[in-house]
């Protein structure tokens, strides 16, 4: 799968295999995807971004149930592109080719981030004009199964029938439970960058900066993907993902609020995809820009009805005076 082509659109809608006490229980989403990235106002882009809508077709699976089998990643790259294009074209196949995918999805997903840095690692030394550094983060969708990995500041956020559901947190060095990781590994954060030298507290690649890998990925910066998994429901709308170019203009909530509005004008997630980034561009984002939105309904969100607070109306004391003078006037 080309990274950073043109934003497609697909949709899945094959019944899947499942146990017999799953079918009444089990929703099967119908997936439609776009994507769109923009340099922003940066001078290079290093940003990339992938949808493939069917492992199936695309990588000619076998023993794989018949449902959605979807994959969906961005990559915000540091320090040059390779790294991110090289995690785009290669992440996705190191997960496929697992022998233990589909039947260990998380494991599966964790072992490629991992095999995919090393893979950098040798192919930097080959070309040392490789050396850089990438985020990652990964989506994956399996029968009804959400599965979300992510390594740096890209983020993952799921609309639940309006509400936004963070399916991932941002890796940044001075967070709490990084700085903890990071401290314990040999490394220090000074001024938010992890050892002076990088924003982020998770990436694949960065083998070339002193102090940060170690000869076996072993230090401060790890590559290890967090990773969190959702049942999809009926009451799942869409999936955002973008790196952090987006984020710095957009709180989860109002990303949703925003994509939301938009999928209910057009019902088109390449036209909600272009409209995110060109709000962020609007807000001022000063990062490169990419962004998938993933449906999983073929209709567009419906309009939530709030129900209406009881409005309880009184008279203050000086009303009531007013009232009864009025009252005692028409008497007269």
């Amino acid at each position: 799968m080309e990274c950073l082509t043109e934003s497609n659109t697909a949709s899945i809608s094959i019944e899947p295999r499942l146990n017999i006490e799953d079918r009444a229980t089990d929703y099967v989403p119908i997936l439609r995807s776009g994507a769109w990235g923009d340099i922003g106002f940066r001078s290079s882009m290093e940003d990339a971004y992938v949808c493939v809508d069917d492992f199936i077709h695309d990588y000619g699976l076998k023993n794989v149930s018949d449902g959605p089998n979807a994959f969906y990643g961005v990559f915000d790259g540091h320090g040059g592109k390779d790294a991110a294009n090289f995690a785009c074209n290669h992440l996705p196949r190191f997960i496929v080719e697992d022998e233990d995918f589909p039947m260990e999805i998380e494991r599966a997903v964790a072992s490629a981030f991992l095999q995919t840095d090393t893979a950098f690692a040798e192919a930097c030394l080959l070309d040392a004009a490789l050396a850089s550094g990438t985020t990652a983060l990964a989506a994956l969708v399996v029968g009804s199964s959400l599965i979300v990995a992510n390594a740096g500041d890209c983020r993952a956020v799921l609309c639940r029938r309006g509400k936004a559901i963070e399916m991932s947190r941002d890796h940044k060095p001075g967070c709490s439970h990084e700085r903890k990781r990071i401290e314990a590994l040999g490394g220090y954060v000074s001024d938010g960058y992890l050892n002076g030298q990088l924003n982020v507290a998770r990436a694949l690649g960065d083998w070339h900066m002193e102090g940060l890998k170690g000869s076996r990925g072993g230090g401060p910066l790890s590559a290890e993907p967090e990773l969190k998994t959702t049942r999809l429901t009926e009451e799942d709308e869409f999936l955002i993902i973008g790196c952090d170019g987006i984020w710095d203009v957009f709180m989860s909530q109002n990303a949703v609020d925003f994509a939301r509005r938009r999928l209910q004008e057009h019902n088109d997630p390449v036209m909600c995809s272009k409209d995110v980034v060109e709000e962020a561009l609007k807000r001022k984002s000063g990062d490169n820009l990419a962004v998938v939105v993933v449906c999983f309904q073929p209709q567009p969100p419906p309009n939530l009805v709030v129900p209406r607070s009881k409005v309880h109306r009184s008279f203050s004391a000086e009303g009531l005076k007013e009232l009864q003078s009025f009252l005692d006037s028409l008497e007269t």
